[in-house]
């Protein structure tokens, strides 16, 4: 197995941790929480990786980015993969709640089902976790804490949201 390459990314945010066996990235860690990600031994780091990446994240922050469109490579199970799928087609600046998710990839009563998977979600941001909702409107759950989904739901304009879809890609 090839070492995994790594970048760190300044951000409004904090640092991003650009993480994947070649040029597809694998894994976005956060600066905290339980999104965050601390380089193993076999990683090497390569500030010339992941440019399409890098390049995409720094115009999110700009606000002139609508949609990534980038190599991925993350590790999941099939039912991961439709939840993250489903995730890529919430619009930025629109939010949907974990029933509405379910309901959407074809498992009606799996709300729990869906946020295990989308706590699980390797790639924060891109693959757009911060978009889902609780079903009261309420923000519920993201790895980097909550701080972080409000900035990023104000960043995109979610109406509510204090201040501070995609192509397919599984």
């Amino acid at each position: 197995m090839p070492a995994t390459r790594f970048t760190i990314l300044p951000t409004p945010i904090g640092p991003l941790v650009l993480a994947g066996p070649d040029e597809r990235l694998a894994c976005i860690g956060l600066p905290r929480g339980k999104g965050a990600v601390m380089p193993g031994p076999d990683w090497h780091r390569d500030d010339t990786a992941f440019a399409p990446a890098r390049a995409q994240l720094e115009a999110y922050f700009d606000g002139r980015l609508i949609r990534f469109d980038l190599a991925l490579a993350p590790r999941g199970t099939p039912f991961q993969h439709a939840v993250w799928q489903a995730l890529t087609e919430i619009p930025p600046g629109e939010t949907i709640t974990y029933g509405e998710l379910a309901r959407s990839i074809g498992w009606p009563g799996a709300s729990r089902a869906v946020g295990a998977a989308n706590g699980a979600n390797p790639l924060p941001i891109v693959v757009p976790c911060h978009r889902v909702i609780g079903a009261g409107g309420t923000l519920t759950g993201f790895a980097g804490g909550l701080d972080i989904k409000r900035f990023l739901l104000a960043l995109e304009r979610v109406p509510g949201a204090a201040p501070g879809g995609q192509a397919s890609l599984f």
